[in-house]
């Protein structure tokens, strides 16, 4: 357990760092007093993703993902709150301190925590084998010093060895106390009835870690040449690692690659290795496997730009050709690189060094497009029947593109390039965007269905629906906390309640009003809110906002930073002469009119199920039942009457 005042010096530090904090996942711009930048949680081109240091929150406003720094990395690396604290204690030069756990504590942890804490405990023992047993150093330190690895360069990227024994990691890692259940989920043990064996005996380890820092997976390099078994063995899936949406290196080049806006690919871990050792840090590997949309959005959210670079290896090249449109189709600008003959990233980087390396990519690399074209057009040559299919394909690779602008640009090169008219290209590119259009409309009616007007619905009016339909106060109870969360310590003015007139803070009004007409939520999270706020509210130095956006509790910290980001609908909020007004200098107005329109509600709510009541009362023939209900309905019209007269004096027109 961590004590309560380091959890808060933690949280109030991480409020003014929250910008920095971000930003070691997502490359975000400056957009006046806020930061922009391609949400992480959703699949977007266009940047919805804010972060505002002022109140210390983060808000996308394409998911609805919101919150505070301690949200933030829960969220994003799927860790516990406990986790998200240490990891920003550390960040932000705070000592926390918890209890080490025993083999009983780490045995209650929920699977994804106990699997980050056992492929952690291995990367350690990896690491430890290499620098610290006979074994290590003349067979796994020698092999990476051999290829021309320094020391800093084999810590920097905690660089391993697993000893050549059926089971040597296995047994140190039960000794410990760790679960045979999670070395097996993380890939480390092999499991076959009674048979155990570690996975990667007898090779070097390159840990993979998630942009965190936290080791997710292994990959590992056998050293023997008179073995059929395989040359690299990478982890398996499991709960912490999806190669799908990790890249090698990542971790260690994100803030590089935000910097210099620019991403390079290589394919294999001594790649990144080399190119760190020279100098060059802005470098990830797909580790031999086709690059997959998950990883091509990991590298768009930190860079735009990126630089793939191949080898001599013409099937090889081909291969991952065809993988590319994946990443035009993201909206990335791509550049290849085709090294000499013989050579790979590893070699080159080592023998050119970094700034002769850094020269030859500025000269060399070259628009993806244009190498497609000329690579497939030295193949077609005079064969009209290839000729016709390399067109196709680069029409295609250039209809994935999002941008019209690029595109056409794309359309006039190729038209020189492959001496087809412009108007051809463009007619083909328009055919293969409808067909793609017309695919996702059928995809999309297939998977939301469609509502009762017959127009389809996206997945976010699925999501209000539901949300709506179990509680019909939804619209108005979210606008009252709005205003109390965002506004609650602000002087409101002098406002008649019924034990006489008093003046009042903006949160004073709204808990004083609802407590008078006893205007409980069905939600139980926005009663607690209510609670929490009554309870301290008089508290001296309490800031509603602050408050709770640094909750420790998750659900208020992200509702509170989801509303405090919300504006009241402009339109409804105008001076006399027509201008647009700002929503805290009117307050006064404002403030009641929610209030009367959430009471408003509830009245008419209210009253409707009575009627259905008294119906039933009328059918069923009793007659007390209906008399007692007339009298209630002719109260709530009352009140109905009185609650509309008071909305339609206080709506600002």
């Amino acid at each position: 357990m961590i004590d309560k005042g380091t959890i808060d010096r933690v949280m109030e530090a991480a409020q003014s760092q929250i910008v920095e904090v971000v930003s070691e996942f997502v490359n975000l711009k400056r957009r006046g007093v806020n930061y922009i930048g391609l949400c992480p949680f959703h699949n977007e081109k266009t940047p919805s993703f804010i972060v505002s240091p002022h109140k210390g929150i983060f808000k996308c406003f394409g998911c609805g993902k919101g919150g505070n720094a301690v949200n933030f990395l829960m969220d994003h690396e799927q860790i516990s709150f406990v986790e998200a604290i240490k990891i920003l204690g550390k960040k932000l030069h705070i000592p926390v301190e918890e209890k080490e756990l025993t083999p009983e504590e780490v045995a209650h942890q929920n699977d994804r925590e106990s699997m980050l804490v056992v492929t952690g405990f291995a990367a350690k023992y990896f690491e430890g084998r290499l620098h610290n047993s006979d074994e290590g150093k003349s067979v796994g330190l020698s092999y990476f010093r051999e290829r021309g690895f320094r020391d800093d360069i084999i810590k920097k990227f905690q660089l391993g060895y697993s000893p050549d024994s059926k089971d040597a990691f296995t047994r140190e890692a039960l000794q410990k106390g760790f679960k045979l259940d999670f070395l097996e989920k993380t890939g480390l043990t092999i499991v076959r009835d009674d048979y155990k064996a570690d996975r990667f005996r007898g090779r070097v380890i390159f840990p993979i870690h998630s942009l965190a820092g936290k080791v997710i997976g292994f990959g590992g390099r056998i050293l023997r040449t008179d073995t059929k078994t395989a040359k690299y063995l990478n982890s398996p899936e499991s709960e912490i690692y999806h190669k799908g949406h990790i890249l090698y290196g990542m971790y260690q080049a994100r803030q590089e690659i935000a910097r210099q806006d620019r991403c390079i690919l290589v394919e294999g871990y001594t790649d990144v290795l080399a190119f760190h050792q020279a100098g060059i840090s802005n470098v990830v590997a797909s580790s031999g496997t086709a690059l997959t949309p998950g990883q091509i959005r990991l590298i768009s959210r930190f860079s735009k730009n990126l630089t793939i670079i191949f080898d001599g290896d013409a099937a090889g090249i081909k291969a991952s050709l065809r993988g590319i449109d994946l990443v035009l189709e993201e909206g990335l600008n791509v550049k290849v690189l085709l090294l000499p003959d013989g050579e790979d990233p590893d070699s080159y980087a080592k023998k050119l060094g970094g700034e002769a390396l850094r020269e030859y990519i500025k000269q060399h690399e070259t628009d993806f497009i244009r190498f497609k074209t000329g690579l497939l057009m030295e193949e077609a040559k005079n064969d009209p029947v290839q000729r016709a299919r390399l067109i196709q394909d680069i029409v295609h690779s250039i209809s994935v593109i999002p941008d019209s602008i690029t595109r056409t640009e794309y359309v006039k090169d190729c038209s020189n390039l492959m001496k087809v008219e412009e108007q051809v290209l463009f007619m083909e590119i328009g055919k293969l965007r409808r067909k793609k259009m017309e695919k996702e409309a059928t995809r999309n009616n297939s998977y939301y269905g469609r509502n009762t007007e017959g127009t389809p619905s996206s997945g976010n009016d699925v999501e209000k629906t539901a949300v709506l339909s179990s509680n019909p106060f939804e619209t108005e109870e979210r606008e009252v906390l709005r205003f109390l969360l965002k506004y609650g310590d602000l002087d409101l003015g002098e406002f008649e309640f019924e034990e006489g007139t008093r003046r009042v803070t903006v949160g004073e009004y709204i808990i004083t009003e609802l407590k008078q007409d006893d205007l409980e939520s069905v939600n139980p999270l926005y009663n607690e809110i209510m609670k929490l706020y009554e309870e301290n509210f008089r508290n001296q130095g309490f800031k509603s906002s602050q408050f709770f956006v640094f909750s420790t509790d998750s659900r208020i910290s992200s509702l509170a930073s989801d509303l405090i980001a919300r504006e009241y609908p402009l339109s409804r909020i105008h001076t006399k002469n027509g201008q647009v007004a700002k929503e805290s200098d009117r307050l006064d107005e404002l403030v009641p009119k929610v209030v009367t329109e959430l009471k408003w509600r509830k009245v008419k709510v209210l009253l409707e199920d009575k009627r259905k009541q008294l119906k039933t009362a009328e059918e069923a023939g009793d007659q007390e039942k209906f008399m007692e209900l007339l009298q209630e309905i002719n109260g709530l019209q009352q009140a109905f009457i009185y609650i509309s007269k008071e909305l339609g004096e206080r709506t600002v027109v």
